[in-house]
Order: C-alpha cells, then sequence, then structure tokens
C-alpha cells in the first residue's frame, strides 16, 4: 500500500514498497503534477490511488529520467486522463529506443508489464520536453493554478536525461539522489553527476530533497553524496596514474576496494568511467543511449 507524506501544504512524497519508488503529487488550483509513475500498472495503481485520495483534479505527469521505475506506469495515468507527460528530451527518445527492452527489468513484481499483455501495459512515451535540444535544456515552468512547477536540467548524470522538480522549497530530484542505496552507475556520468550534485545543493532556495528512492533528506546529505563521488573518481584516476607507471597495478585491482561503495557499485562505476574514457572522456558522448542493468538482489 502506498504511504503518503506530506511535505508541505499541497506537495507530498507517495513512496511504494517495489524499488522503494518515491514518487510525487503537487497540488494546483486547477491541475495535480504526479512525479514519476512507477513500473507497471500494478504500482502505477497503487500510485494513482494514493494520489485520487488527495485530489481529484485533472493530472499532468513528470518522468524524471528513462528507467523502467519511473516511466513504465505511464499508461494508468494515461486512461485516469493525464494528456501532458513532460521529460527531458533525451528521456522521450530513450523511452522509445529501449523502453520494450526494460520490460525485462519487471517481471518479478509486474508480470503482465513484462510480457506487454493486458490492460496499461503499453508504452506512453513523454509527449512535452523541456525546451531545446542540448544536452542540458533550458527550464520549464508548467502551470497548475496559482502554483507553478519548475522542471530544470543539470546535463548528464546518473543519466543523459534527468530532470529534477521544483515547488515552493521542495525539489524532486529522481535518482540524482538516492537515500539508502549506493548510486546507480549503470548508464551514467559519474563526473557529470558530481557536478549536478554540487549544482543542485548550491540552490538556497531548496530545504528538501525527495530522492527517486529512499526518505527525504537535507542539502548536507546531497553534498556529502557529491563528495563521496568525487573522492571516488579521483582515487580511478590516482590509480590509473599509478597503473601507466613501470610494474603498474592493473586500475581496477588498485581502486576498486578503496572507493566509498560496496564491491558490486564500486565495479559498476570503474567499468563506466572506462567505458566513457575510451569513448570520448572530454564530452561524455556515448556512441548511443544506454539501458540499465537489471537490479541486484
Amino acid at each position: 500500500m502506498a504511504r503518503i507524506n506530506e511535505i508541505r501544504d499541497g506537495v507530498f512524497a507517495v513512496s511504494t514498497d517495489n524499488w522503494r519508488l518515491n514518487s510525487g503529487v503537487v497540488l494546483g488550483s486547477r491541475r495535480a503534477l504526479v512525479i514519476d509513475t512507477g513500473a507497471g500498472p500494478r504500482q502505477a495503481r497503487e500510485i494513482l490511488e494514493a494520489v485520487r485520495s488527495l485530489t481529484g483534479l485533472p493530472l499532468t505527469v513528470v518522468n524524471t529520467h528513462a528507467h523502467y521505475d519511473h516511466f513504465l506506469g505511464n499508461a494508468v495515468f494515461q486512461r485516469a486522463g493525464a494528456e501532458d507527460f513532460w521529460a527531458h528530451r533525451g528521456c522521450a527518445a530513450a523511452i522509445q529506443a529501449h523502453g520494450d527492452f526494460q520490460r525485462s527489468f519487471v517481471g518479478t513484481h509486474e508480470p503482465e508489464m513484462a510480457a506487454a499483455e493486458g490492460p496499461d501495459t503499453r508504452l506512453v512515451v513523454p509527449n512535452r520536453h523541456l525546451p531545446g535540444t542540448g544536452r542540458r535544456p533550458a527550464l520549464t515552468r508548467v502551470d497548475l493554478g496559482e502554483r507553478a512547477a519548475v522542471l530544470f536540467s543539470f546535463g548528464p548524470g546518473h543519466t543523459d536525461n534527468d530532470l529534477c522538480v521544483g515547488v515552493d522549497d521542495v525539489v524532486f530530484t529522481g535518482d540524482l539522489v538516492e537515500q539508502g542505496a549506493d548510486p546507480s552507475f549503470d548508464d551514467s556520468y559519474p563526473r557529470g553527476w558530481a557536478t549536478a550534485l554540487e549544482s543542485l545543493a548550491a540552490l538556497d532556495r531548496y530545504q528538501v530533497f525527495v530522492p527517486g528512492h529512499g526518505n527525504p533528506v537535507e542539502r548536507g546529505f546531497v553534498l556529502q553524496q557529491a563528495r563521496l563521488m568525487r573522492t571516488a573518481i579521483e582515487r580511478v584516476d590516482a590509480s590509473e596514474a599509478a597503473a601507466a607507471q613501470p610494474d603498474g597495478m592493473r586500475p581496477v585491482t588498485a581502486s576498486m576496494f578503496r572507493l566509498p561503495y560496496n564491491p558490486g557499485a564500486a565495479r559498476i562505476l570503474l567499468d563506466r568511467l572506462e567505458r566513457i574514457r575510451a569513448e570520448d572522456a572530454a564530452t561524455e558522448e556515448l556512441a548511443a543511449l544506454s539501458a540499465p542493468l537489471p537490479p541486484g538482489d
């Protein structure tokens, strides 16, 4: 059953058990904004039930990025009347290209979605995008009536299509911030991610940061996550430099167990940095959009 946490007047986090997901709800006088829809119709219906316990207003949806647990529930909200689905332009492109592939990640909790069988299992690709075509598009405001939500992006970080949603002094961060687990580096841009966290923490207007997973946090948590990521990257860089010396150790041997993450996350971080460096470390441009690895146990 979904749990509702009223963070500010008319601003709610809706938490569901599967994937420890936090969705968001922001109430205006004319519309309600729903942030992230879950991994399929089962979870999405839990979220929608919670939303409808708060308001009967027409709905607008935001997907914070193109990972399955944040967008595969869109069809439930479309059936509930939502017409506008906002996202980074790259998020829409990634869902279009890789959404069907990501069904394979949800079979345990969302068997209908995994099989693409049954009501509300079709992909709904976001149809409203932040303006601009670059990797860091311009911010936009979504008018809800007597209140607006601000959608903005810091560029590549957790993915190449992250956005945040700010309202009053609360910001919904998607998976740029994650509480209770190590960051998921699978298709990330770690250097850009650390910068994004620093930039997010520098926005003085926001006092409460609602992560994609886990409990709401304060600014200090965001800064600490940024520092840990910087530390990890610096240690990998140092190990690379050491490996370049005669008789140097390979970077994975030299640095893996000195990183401030569990061994699984550390290995993915190392692999990700190596891949980005091999393809173009200067611009962090991948040749194609990628999809996340399946979650570990």
